[in-house]
């Protein structure tokens, strides 16, 4: 019987294609992470002292919220 080798090499820059490809979505799920934070932390910066007290925060969690 003879043996058939099935693979190939990949084509010239698809690695580096794809550590592009990688490199830049991983960049804009770092942004939209950090937008969601932002958001979040603008949002509980206008409740009431009283209101983050509901919720179990103080105004000095905020800050740390989303981190």
């Amino acid at each position: 019987m003879a043996a058939v080798d099935m693979t190939r090499p990949a084509p010239f820059g698809a690695i580096t294609t794809y550590r592009a490809v990688l490199g830049t979505s991983r960049m804009f799920a770092l942004l939209a992470n950090w937008n969601d934070a932002r958001i979040t932390r603008n949002a509980l910066g206008k409740l009431s002292d009283r209101e983050l007290d509901d919720i179990g925060l103080c105004r000095g969690d905020i800050e740390f919220m989303g981190r």
